[in-house]
């Protein structure tokens, strides 16, 4: 997307529940876990593709291979090791099942990727950065001249390309935690290392996500793909294997045609679309981003081209190719109904944030739902650096104009981003930004926790226990005057910047007017709860802002957080004046004199409560 203006303010000792308008969170210890070196690096299987080079110069108009299983761990196919019968081999296009001593034949077409989905039970290799090893480009000449170089001759159709694989009792289990990456989006090595010090450096003290490893959900960079490298760097502390997908800042910029938009992201890290299975799930990681922009010129709807937006330049647009639709519809329908399908992209499918652009949606999104009717399904996406959990159900006006629909077929999270609001604002004391979102949200990881083909969604804040789940403020007549002066004197800096002192506390006068305590819940959804309990008094509902029935955003200081707000318009970054995760509480007009409590609860979907509190102080006048 396209980013707002990055202000950094140096180095402070900024702790992250210590800045303006933070409730208090009674917390558990965090999660205990096992020691994740040891772990991971006794059981990963390093090694690669197995690619057979021709000597006889016959030109292939057909790719033949197998996928076996490595007994030695060596990468090379030798003869007692035995094929592996029924895995899903495609060239982009067509998708083909091993015959019974693990054989496959493909079509050969030019610039294609040949991938395998990794079937459970069973681990593809990963390298010494654990970036899985599971697919071959071949492109004979070479990409065009790339500024970052695409992909080298791959030269003549070799004689094989055999698929290495080996038993694994952590891809098999049913229970999975699936960890989703949002816009890790660095532009440069400092960044690099704020993500090490942030969110890597919080993985790598885990270790439940073995079986299904880190998916990187696109903007892996942030334009320079010559950081792919660095970014191999952090991935090799992890503590499972690593995937990627491709989002808009991972583009060729230069290339001329969408065939080679992809291509240096291809050579140095992940096939543009592919799937793989672990215990009861099948991960489909999409290519939502179209570049150049394709206008929506042949769908039946009448959907306007989407690739005119003036703030859209470089021009992409959420698209699917024909290409990849054809190869997702012969991969679901080779995966058994009882599976869960995770469909992971950069741009989602819909979401919140963005909810009136047809740029940053999926023009293709009814094709999508109609390829997965009948499915247990949730779609997970990046690309708006916000936290969103949409149920069932759940229906916004700009969905309705653009797509027609009238209501999500399953759920769809946003995963929010490890670079939260593009590495904005102060820095910790832990050396990475606060980096508050537009929604308020903060930088993370999302986490599936599965069982089955079940799934709970839970958001880790960078540097935080599970259990911080909220943050707290108080929305006043004062506040919102002072979001007024500053933004003006933001944008004229005329003057004194106009401060605001001491947010936690609140006077008669506004208390006559319309103050709120407000929860940002940023795994809250429909369905969840918050409850207010004033100086141990019983417990009172708040009411969601958003209620996701159909409305369109409201959006402006009255709706929005601001312990966010109180840190964005003074240190920069996005602004959050809207959220479909925001509770409003009305304080008491008759609240006495002096200081109080507020004890708030969260309770999501699953049932899991949450528990924030915020001390104030009433006074006669400030």
């Amino acid at each position: 997307m396209r980013e707002p203006r990055k202000v950094r303010a140096g180095v402070t000792a900024l702790a992250a529940l210590a800045v303006v308008g933070s409730g208090t969170v009674i917390a558990t210890a965090p999660d205990a876990v096992a020691d994740p070196v040891s772990t991971w690096n006794d059981s990963a299987y390093r090694g690669q593709v197995e690619v057979v080079r021709a000597q006889d110069g016959t030109e292939r108009s057909v790719l033949r291979g197998k996928v076996f299983v490595d007994r030695d761990r060596d990468s090379v196919s030798d003869a007692n090791e035995r094929g592996l019968r029924g895995v899903l081999v495609s060239n982009g296009r067509d998708v083909v099942t091993t015959d019974s001593r693990g054989r496959y034949e493909l079509p050969v077409y030019d610039n294609m990727t040949v991938f395998i989905t990794q079937p459970s039970g069973y681990q593809v290799p990963v390298d010494e950065h654990n970036v899985a090893q599971f697919h071959y480009n071949h492109l004979p000449e070479g990409s065009p001249d790339l500024r970052y170089g695409g992909i080298a001759p791959t030269g003549p159709v070799p004689a094989a390309v055999n698929f290495p694989v080996v038993r694994s009792r952590v891809t098999q289990d049913r229970k999975q935690h699936c960890v989703i990456g949002g816009d890790l989006q660095t532009y440069d090595k400092t960044e690099v290392s704020y993500a090490r010090k942030g969110a890597i450096n919080d993985l790598a003290q885990r270790s439940d996500y073995q079986g299904c490893g880190t998916l990187f959900i696109g903007d892996v960079v942030g334009d320079d793909l010559s950081l792919y490298p660095d970014v191999k760097n952090l991935t090799s502390v992890l503590n499972g294997p690593a995937r990627f997908l491709p989002g808009n800042h991972d583009l060729d910029f230069d290339a001329e045609t969408a065939e080679h938009s992809f291509d240096t992201f291809r050579a140095q890290l992940a096939p543009a679309y592919y799937s793989y299975d672990v215990g009861d799930v099948h991960v489909v990681a999409l290519n939502t981003v179209r570049y150049p922009c394709t206008p929506d010129v042949d769908n039946a709807d009448g959907l306007r081209p989407n690739c005119d937006d003036p703030e859209n330049k470089p021009a992409y647009n959420g698209r699917l190719d024909e290409r990849q639709l054809a190869w997702l519809e012969q991969d679901l329908a080779r995966v058994p109904k009882n599976k869960l399908v995770v469909i992971a992209s950069h741009i989602g499918l819909l979401n919140y944030a963005d909810e009136g652009s047809p740029v940053h949606q999926v023009d293709q999104v009814r094709e999508v739902y109609r390829l997965l009717e009948g499915r247990k399904a949730v779609a997970v996406s990046g690309h708006s650096h916000s936290i969103e959990n949409m149920r069932t159900g759940d229906l916004a006006k700009g969905w309705r104009d653009l797509f027609g629909l009238e209501g999500l077929p399953f759920p769809h999270i946003t995963a929010g981003a490890i670079s939260g609001d593009w590495y904005s604002g102060q820095l910790t004391e832990d050396g990475y930004p606060v980096a508050v979102g537009r929604d308020g949200g903060r930088p993370g990881v999302l986490t599936l926790d599965i069982k089955g083909n079940s799934f709970t969604e839970r958001y880790t804040v960078t540097g935080q226990s599970d259990q911080v789940q909220t943050q707290l403020g108080l929305n006043t007549p004062t506040y919102r005057d002072w979001y007024v002066a500053r933004q003006e004197w933001n944008r004229t800096r005329d003057g004194a910047a106009p401060e605001l002192v001491e947010p936690t506390v609140v006077s008669r006068a506004d208390l006559k007017g319309t103050t709120w305590l407000t929860t940002n819940f940023w795994m809250g959804s429909t369905g969840s709860t918050v409850e207010v309990s004033l100086d141990g008094g019983p417990a009172r509902k708040a009411v969601r802002t958003q209620r996701m029935r159909g409305e369109d955003q409201f959006v402006g200081p009255e709706w929005s957080d601001p312990h966010a707000v109180a840190q964005q318009l003074v240190h920069g970054g996005s602004l959050a004046d809207r959220s479909m995760h925001l509770w409003r509480f009305e304080l008491p007009a008759d609240l006495a004199v002096g200081a109080h409590e507020a004890k708030v609860t969260a309770t999501d979907v699953h049932g899991r409560t949450f528990t924030d509190v915020l001390a104030f102080e009433v006074v006669e006048q400030r």
